[in-house]
């Protein structure tokens, strides 16, 4: 007999919501820059040091069901300032810049 092979089709496991992810997306972004962005389908978020691209987008996609198009994450090193006496240094920010697909949209106001 013949058999027929049969195409499998491998469908992506449903990502669940854990506390971890709540932990990787630290707040929203609002600036200037970010308003620019949420006209081209964009996001920006204040993420854990040691998130990776992965799990921010896995972590956008449990907790606002929007399966992201591109992330990109960028290190801000904080500056040395001097206030009045003394030295310091403000904190450094790691941030993710995400690219929605067109036609989807996240409202962080509303959520």
């Amino acid at each position: 007999m013949a058999e027929k092979k049969v195409k499998e089709i491998k469908k992506e496991p449903k990502v669940r919501a854990t506390a971890g992810m709540f932990d990787i997306l630290r707040k929203p972004i609002i600036s200037e820059k970010s308003a620019k962005l949420a006209e081209t389908n964009g996001l920006a978020f204040e993420i854990d040091p040691r998130a990776t691209k992965k799990e921010v987008a896995n972590a956008v996609k449990a907790i606002y069901n929007v399966a992201p198009a591109k992330v990109n994450i960028v290190v801000i090193k904080g500056k040395t300032k001097n206030f009045r006496r003394f030295a310091g240094t403000q904190k450094t920010v790691k941030k993710a810049y995400i690219t929605l697909k067109p036609g989807e949209k996240i409202e962080i106001a509303n959520a």
